[in-house]
């Protein structure tokens, strides 16, 4: 048997990056480590409808949220950005002729969000080229809703509910309350509103950390390849009468 160390064998640059691969060849189906999170906030009880309101529902077949995910790390090209979707928003819209009164409660399905549909891919853009293997698309989904991100099995849906509507130029600045797995968090998302055949379709673009949601961003090979905590969501909600 040969005396020589694993050291002169291989040099060392080769197996951290063998360490670092078969990091990742289990990173989009083994679920980070997340610390135990402090009690969170309880949600509010739903107010009543503004008085008079007209009530609209959403349309998942017009409607559209994508969550833009990016990777970094000193091994960042080995890893994709993502593109998460959800097709399938439902809910509730209350408009009066004040549209600071405006009100809406609408859900996600967690278990109905896609990863790296190639037309969604192409619709965000050149950060995002096509070619992602469906292993990976099916690996990191299965991680996504994994018991240490998601949850799908227990929480099956994230909740959107509008607590205030400012007039903010031509657009508004909405106060939303996300419910996500066991804690509600409030952030601010600007939302332009315009009426069309009917419909009420506000859209918006907002960047969102991870850790604001109560999420901890993955990382594998000693942080040589992670997940940003910075997001970016993009959605247009279409409801009607």
């Amino acid at each position: 048997m040969s005396t020589q160390s694993l050291g002169e064998r291989f040099p060392l640059r080769v197996i951290i990056a063998s360490l670092v691969l078969l990091g990742l060849a289990g990173c989009q189906t083994s679920p980070p480590v997340t610390e135990t999170p402090s009690p969170p906030p309880a949600a509010a009880e739903p107010s009543a409808p503004p008085v008079g309101a007209r009530e609209y529902r959403v349309v998942a077949e017009e409607s559209l949220l994508q969550i833009l995910v990016y990777r970094g790390g000193a091994m960042a090209r080995l890893g994709h950005n993502h593109v998460i979707a959800s097709h399938q928003l439902a809910g509730t819209v209350f408009v009066t002729d004040d549209a600071t009164q405006t009100r809406f409660d609408i859900q996600i399905p967690v278990n109905e969000l896609t990863i790296d549909e190639p037309a969604m891919r192409e619709l965000a853009g050149a950060d995002f080229p096509p070619g992602v293997p469906e292993s990976a698309r099916d690996g990191t989904r299965k991680n996504m809703l994994s018991e240490a991100l998601l949850d799908g099995a227990t929480y099956p849906a994230i909740r959107l509910r509008a607590t205030e509507v400012v007039a903010a130029g031509g657009a508004f600045d909405v106060g939303v309350e996300i419910a996500i797995k066991d804690q509600v968090r409030n952030v601010r998302v600007p939302v332009t509103i315009r009426h069309q055949d009917g419909a009420l379709i506000a859209s918006g673009e907002f960047p969102l950390k991870q850790s604001e949601l109560g999420l901890k961003p993955f990382s594998v090979g000693l942080g040589t390849l992670v997940v940003l905590d910075d997001m970016r969501v993009q959605f247009t909600v279409t409801a009607r009468q």
